[in-house]
């Protein structure tokens, strides 16, 4: 079992904090600033799910969030760390640890949540086989706040094995997809999920790509449903926001996706439908082509 429970929050500093909040009121999130930071929030009970500050566009790091107290004593433990309490939103205790290619990454644990936002909904779908709405009409609601939750984030490493050594030996990720380049075994990177025994986890919550540097590749939001990604996406288009990919459904995950640039030219994407599984469906491989496939949409990662 992973000591985490998922992926918690990302942080980044931004050059400009009046229009990143603006951007990310237009993506789907509720925003709060406090002391000159932006605080950002889904319909999920977190407090925050982004972090911006005021400073040279740089992605800042990471963090996830702790089963227990004790699980998160025993991953402080591994590296010596310090259990602090959390001056941020909500509170409660916060480890402070650096990945082998010196990015932060941060454990949380106790924090105390916020009451849960309106969940944009919708009738039944109607489909060739199932007719699960009759005699009434599809009206959807208006919402500023779609997003639910992060889903995952990419991050490319200098040296794949090593950092996925590191995270697993913490957090007790499993690999679902391990991304093979050859027939002679060179792997690019691999998506790695929770372990939460027979509790099922979306496909991802960390993908690791072997890129000989650190840099950040994407975090993704899991917003409300399919109808609220393509609003989304029409909102972003006619507010002038750089699309980077989508919309599309990937193979792998079998993500509804759309990718966006934000204003600090940090790319995010919100996802919808993706696949869920627990311990038993275990690890697989997967060649490159499945990587960047997709199902439907247009072909080719940004």
């Amino acid at each position: 079992m992973s000591p985490i429970i998922d992926i918690h929050h990302v942080r980044f500093s931004v050059a400009d904090l009046a229009k990143q909040r603006q951007f990310l009121e237009d993506f789907g999130m509720k925003v709060n600033e406090e002391d000159g930071v932006l605080y950002a929030r889904g319909t999920d009970a977190s407090p925050y799910i982004y972090i911006a500050e005021q400073g040279e566009p740089a992605f800042l790091g990471l963090a996830f969030a702790a089963s227990s107290l004790q699980d998160l004593t025993e991953i402080a433990a591994i590296d010596g760390a310090v259990i602090e309490n959390s001056s941020l939103p909500g509170g409660g205790k916060i480890v402070h640890l650096t990945d082998p290619d010196g990015l932060s990454v941060d454990v949380v644990f106790g924090i105390t949540e916020s009451d849960t936002l309106p969940v944009p909904s919708r009738l039944p779908l109607n489909t060739g086989s199932t007719q699960g709405r009759q005699n009434e009409r599809v009206i959807l609601q208006d919402a500023s706040v779609v997003i639910k939750r992060l889903g995952h984030c990419v991050i490319n490493v200098t040296d794949f094995r090593t950092s996925e050594a590191w995270y697993k030996e913490r957090f007790g990720l499993l690999t679902s997809d391990e991304i093979q380049l050859d027939d002679n075994g060179t792997v690019l990177g691999a998506f790695m999920r929770c372990n939460r025994g027979e509790k099922f986890v979306d496909h991802h919550t960390l993908f690791l790509v072997h890129a000989g540097k650190l840099e950040f590749n994407h975090a993704a939001f899991e917003i409300a449903d399919w109808d609220m990604l393509m609003r989304g996406h029409d909102l972003l288009t006619n507010r002038g926001y750089e699309a980077r990919w989508g919309i599309g459904k990937h193979v792998l995950g079998s993500q509804v996706f759309d990718y966006w640039k934000d204003p600090a030219g940090f790319t995010l994407e919100h996802f919808t439908d993706g696949d869920l599984f627990n311990e038993s469906w275990g690890s697989h491989k997967a060649p490159l082509e499945q990587l960047l496939k997709v199902q439907w949409g247009p072909d080719g990662a940004p």
